[in-house]
């Protein structure tokens, strides 16, 4: 019999496998295990010429799919044979659902939405794309309908229904059905297709009149009507449709604990540079997306997991303890999805507020420095400059806030502050190096403000915009970043938490500027250049880190100590660029201390000169 095939796993190396061909082969081979039973008892020849139709798919479908679809090819001829000679209906179904759950777990294919699916946009990208054929209420009974050889489906009819998942009308929405008038809809994206996916379990089901039991997105995804009444009572069925309870959070720990499981195989399979790569995706995909949250409601767990993931990655590089690592970081998962991360109005507020004053005091000390420094030289017309820049940056924060995670998530997050990271280095080293000067020339020629014009040209005026930009441009997204994680347990928290801080960084700022325009000159110069020498330093640092996490460089672990917020890191690559950066400032000092012993043995000018 053919369901007595032994099915063995299929491990890919580091070989990329296209996940919308996997989702694509998959999605053929339900087809075939759920119609293919009912096509054979039924004897429709036309039905049954459809399923060979599928058979003949899959096997091009794998091609797509290189090492894995090779692999593949021989069960899928032997369940295309066997579907041609009209035979074993069971052993078909049985394979079928093997074979998909073998691409599943070799191309690691996700068979569940991010984030919960919007029930109500779905209606009007029904109403838009799908009520011509299916009718509104999707029980088929339009006046297209009757014209269409095979009629469209019906999501009332039971036995349609009863093998039918989200994920199974996931993967219809995307690739449509061959031999009928359901087309692709590739236009539409992922979380568009998972929203009517999950729209089409909703038309049979009565109202719902209570709130479900938590089931994780995943598991309502991939399960029928049926299963879902087997395993939480027919009773939940309906509302589990309609309304989802799983916390973004949860979610995501299993999920991202579900990637490191699949690392784990991969490393007993030798394939330790496919195991490294696994581990970054779980976290660019799954974890990465709630960091945000969790460094404002548990930031030690965070830092804990943060370290289990550079511990994994290390042990997969150098081929060395890998599962020991695995297993621990999976434990620190699985705390992670035990404890609670919903926060109230009051804790939203008051995390809010302190992200606020804690990231607008990064941008605070730059910008203070050169507003104070403008002050002293007289070139006050030149701060418009600089409020033009923050002001800017801060709109663009509102801008990335209001785009939310759809565009900056995950991997993107991760680009977005790394580059915006080395380009705040560069500017901080500009400002630095600008200010050093500054204070040279005004100590040794005695004119300060006339130099200051001539030096705070056209050129010097776009200098000031960028670091003024870049300086509260980085932690403007950032904030934007951390409050959309917040936003998902009280938008009215992060609402007046904003306001809160908004007004206590508006004292802070006037504090320090009042007191940073008392400075004496020279001191100011100084206090300002290391200043910003020691922030381009800590961006430095965490820049190079954010590349670390994207797997775009290696990790070099060194003893030393571990300070975030400082940029600091126990890694040969990121200490070692924050001393050659340090070097900079000391070399530029070093090569300029000359120039002023010449201009300072220069004889004075003469008296008719000075008038």
């Amino acid at each position: 019999m053919l369901a007595e095939l032994s099915i063995a796993a299929v491990l890919v190396g580091s070989t990329a496998v296209d996940p919308s061909a996997g989702h694509r082969l998959v999605g053929l081979l339900q087809y075939l295990e759920s119609d293919y039973p009912a096509a054979l008892q039924s004897g429709d020849t036309h039905e049954l010429d459809e399923q060979l139709g599928f058979a003949t798919e899959a096997l091009a479908a794998a091609a797509a799919l290189g090492e894995l679809g090779q692999s593949l090819v021989p069960r899928l001829q032997a369940l295309h044979d066997h579907i041609a000679r009209r035979e074993d209906p069971a052993g078909v179904s049985a394979l079928c659902h093997l074979l998909a759950d073998e691409v599943i777990a070799a191309a690691h294919l996700e068979r569940g939405p991010r984030r919960p699916p919007d029930l109500e946009h779905a209606r009007v990208l029904w109403a838009a794309n799908c009520q011509l054929c299916h009718g509104e209420r999707g029980d088929a009974h339009t006046a297209v309908a009757p014209t269409l050889k095979p009629p469209p489906a019906n999501f009332h009819d039971p036995e349609r229904m009863a093998a039918m998942t989200p994920y199974r009308a996931f993967n219809a929405v995307g690739f449509g059905v061959t031999g009928t008038a359901m087309a692709p809809f590739p236009a539409l994206s992922e979380p568009d297709r998972w929203s009517l996916a999950f729209l089409v379990l909703t038309f049979r089901q009565p109202a719902c009149e209570h709130q479900p039991p938590h089931v994780p997105l995943s598991t309502l995804a991939t399960s029928s009507d049926a299963q879902l009444a087997a395993s939480f009572g027919q009773s939940e069925v309906a509302c589990l449709r309609q309304r989802f309870t799983e916390p973004a959070a949860r979610e995501a720990f299993v999920a991202t604990k579900g990637g490191v499981e699949r690392a784990l195989e991969l490393s007993k399979a030798g394939q330790f540079e496919a195991a490294r790569v696994a581990l970054v995706d779980a976290y660019l995909t799954h974890f990465e997306p709630i960091e945000p949250g969790l460094r404002a409601t548990n930031p030690a767990l965070l830092s804990r997991i943060e370290h289990g993931f550079t511990d994994a990655r290390v042990a997969a590089e150098d081929h060395l303890d890998f599962e020991p690592q695995a297993r621990a970081l999976s434990a620190l998962l699985d705390e992670g999805a035990q404890s609670e991360h919903q926060g109230d109005f009051w804790s939203v507020l008051l995390a809010t507020a302190l992200i606020l004053l804690r990231e607008g005091f990064e941008a605070m000390v730059v910008v203070g420095a050169l507003l104070a420094v403008l002050k002293k030289m007289g070139a006050t017309a030149h701060a418009r400059v600089v409020h033009l820049g923050w002001v800017s940056a801060l709109v663009a924060g509102g801008v990335a806030f209001a785009l939310g995670r759809e565009l900056l998530a995950g991997a993107n997050r991760e680009w977005l502050e790394a580059v915006v990271a080395f380009a705040s280095v560069g500017m901080l080293l500009y400002a630095a190096l600008w200010l050093s000067t500054r204070v040279n020339t005004s100590r040794f020629m005695g004119q300060v403000r006339e130099q200051m014009k001539g030096a705070l040209g056209s050129g010097s005026r776009a200098g000031l915009f960028l670091i003024s930009f870049t300086a509260a441009g980085r932690e403007a997204f950032e904030t934007a970043l951390f409050l959309q994680g917040l936003a998902n347990d009280s938008l009215r928290g992060v609402l007046v938490g904003c306001a809160v801080g908004a007004v206590a960084l508006t004292a802070m700022v006037m504090m320090v500027l009042s007191v940073g325009f008392r400075l004496p000159m020279k001191t100011l110069f100084n206090a300002s250049t290391v200043l910003l020498v020691l922030t381009a330093l800590m961006l430095l640092g965490q820049g190079v880190h954010g590349l670390q996490e994207l797997g775009a460089l290696p990790l070099e672990p060194v003893a030393f100590v571990h300070l975030d917020v400082l940029g600091v890191y126990p890694d040969a690559l990121s200490l070692g660029a924050q001393g050659l950066l340090a070097l900079l400032p000391l070399g530029f000092w070093w090569f300029s201390r000359g120039r002023p012993r010449s201009a300072a043995a220069a004889p004075p000018p003469p008296a008719s000169a000075q008038t």
